[in-house]
């Protein structure tokens, strides 16, 4: 290791600090990030604690399913809502433009803020498993984190690029939520994030959008216990590149002027 790099990482821990303080100083924001998963969570296991296995999707509970899906969930308004948003209002109004004239490096301000949304959607992941196992769905085991870990790490880069894309398209913080759902909210029905969808013709559709292969691959890892679902996997893969490409061509970080 190069005598640089301690510096670097030193800073880039700072910066992860930074965020985790900006998020924490924003109480209701932090409340309702935390809370939203875990009410909807609490709710469909109200619901559904009584619906025997083989009367849902593919002879897992229906608290096994949505405990997955919802996991999803709350990587996606982590790592794709939150970061597109925060990322657009920092930028209209002028945060971004001058963070880069400091002398703070690019990629350590970037990578700060993707490992804080990364670090939040760990947590609340952890949080839904956990209420989950309080209605009877059984705690993963030590021999399927691995495929738990890669499928969440994998996941929330891909839609931290996604959501870094998406707000490269996004002309000011007012359209910021709008634009944001417009893109999210037909995705997580269609991926049968809420129901699951029996559709062939919407599985062969969404099969090929990112939202469902995270759902399909973290129901392999957490419910059925199959291990890596590479398929799903490399899905998430090419959507996360395809985001990280849009982002570097297309990023502003100066405010876009009125049209």
């Amino acid at each position: 290791m190069t005598t640089g790099t301690y510096p670097s990482l030193r800073v880039l821990a700072h910066q992860v600090r930074y965020e985790q303080l900006t998020f924490w100083r924003n109480p209701q924001s932090a409340f309702f990030t935390f809370v939203f998963p875990i009410v909807i969570i609490t709710i469909f296991g109200a619901l559904f604690r009584d619906v025997p296995a083989s009367a849902f999707y593919g002879g897992v509970s229906a608290l096994q399913y949505y405990v997955c899906t919802i996991a999803g969930l709350s990587v996606l308004g982590s790592c794709y809502s939150q970061l597109a948003i925060v990322l657009s209002t920092r930028r209209q109004y002028g945060i971004l433009k001058r963070t880069r004239a400091t002398p703070l490096p690019t990629w350590i301000y970037v990578a700060g803020l993707l490992a804080h949304c990364v670090m939040v959607s760990v947590v609340t992941v952890l949080l839904i498993v956990g209420i989950g196992s309080l209605f009877g769905v059984p705690f993963p085991q030590l021999e399927q984190w691995p495929a738990v870990v890669v499928t969440l790490v994998l996941g929330a880069a891909s839609f931290c690029a996604l959501g870094v894309g998406v707000a490269s398209l996004i002309r000011n913080a007012e359209a910021a939520p709008a634009v944001v759902q417009f893109v999210l909210f037909p995705l997580v029905f269609v991926s049968g994030t809420y129901l699951p969808i029996d559709s062939a013709v919407l599985d062969r559709i969404s099969g090929v959008l990112p939202v469902r292969p995270f759902n399909e691959a973290l129901l392999g890892a957490i419910a059925y216990d199959t291990g890596f679902a590479w398929r799903d996997l490399a899905v998430l893969l090419g959507w996360g590149v395809a985001g990280a490409v849009v982002a570097v061509r297309r990023f502003r970080w100066d405010p876009r002027p009125p049209e």
